[in-house]
């Protein structure tokens, strides 16, 4: 398994000195799956076409907290007129 781990990196490498982006990313995967778990037959003959990478969230990369986004249709609610704001406590003389 790690010859073809190896194997993979190596081939991972050239094909980016290539600028053949979609073929390294391809072998990356590869390389994560075998990691995880399948074997080598299993891993080349998946299909990781549909596969979407986890965005990087509202904290930094690496982290699931995403930024929550409001409705297309909703807006804000107006704020009230600090002039008009009416106190619910009786202010006393000398306190």
């Amino acid at each position: 398994m790690a010859d073809t781990v190896e194997n993979l990196h190596l081939r991972m490498e050239e094909a980016a000195k290539a600028l053949d982006f979609e073929e390294a990313s391809r072998l990356r995967d590869q390389i994560n799956l075998i990691r995880g778990g399948a074997s080598a037959d299993d891993a080349a003959h998946s299909d990781l076409s549909g596969l979407i990478r986890q965005q990087p969230g509202a904290m930094g990369l690496g982290t699931n907290h995403r930024r929550l986004a409001p409705p297309p249709d909703w807006k804000p609610p107006s704020k009230p007129d600090p002039m008009t704001r009416v106190s619910s406590r009786k202010r006393t003389k000398g306190a």
